[in-house]
């Protein structure tokens, strides 16, 4: 029987995930019964293994960094993501107001209203390819501010493998 944590809200569908550190969260409509959640998750265990198992395999680049490591990641950072920035900026025909370096964990990158860009310092652990659709990703919301068809389809003008990439970032 796998463990289980169950948060109840004011929701039409139960959904099941799987977070970073492998703990399972079910949530529920107020009132669905335990044996409905229990056949949810029975019925479901294969995927919340599998995607467990993937988890601790891509694990290493979600773990804390120490400071040393930090430091390290940080100037990385800074030296390469402004090329990559100036150069994909010159594609795409934008320019973001500012770029920063951060240490958000649950996000690699994020663009304000205001078109400034952020990175967090964890995605130099990743390969090239996926440092690189990131920035165009973030660039994009320069254009499109949501994730809309044509938000995606700005980026495949840039990068046509995109959704290649972007596995590389999936846990």
């Amino acid at each position: 029987m796998l463990n289980y944590e169950t948060v109840f809200s004011k929701r039409k569908t139960l959904a099941i995930t799987v977070k970073p550190d492998g703990s399972v969260v079910v949530r529920a409509p107020f009132g669905t019964s335990k044996k409905r959640i229990e056949e949810a998750v029975n019925k479901n265990s294969q995927w919340i293994e599998k995607t467990k198992q993937k988890m601790n395999s891509h694990s290493e680049n979600f773990r804390e960094a120490s400071p040393e490591e930090e430091k390290a990641l940080r100037k990385k950072a800074k030296e390469i993501l402004p090329e990559k920035v100036d150069y994909f900026s010159s594609l795409i025909g934008v320019k973001p107001i500012r770029i920063t370096v951060t240490g958000a964990k649950t996000r690699f990158g994020s663009c304000s209203g205001k078109n400034a860009i952020s990175f967090s310092f964890y995605l130099m652990r990743f390969p090239e390819e996926a440092i690189d659709y990131v920035v165009v990703h973030e660039l994009c919301h320069i254009l499109h501010h949501n994730h809309s068809k044509e938000f995606y389809n700005e980026i495949e003008k840039i990068l046509p493998d995109y959704k290649e990439r972007k596995k590389l970032l999936k846990p």
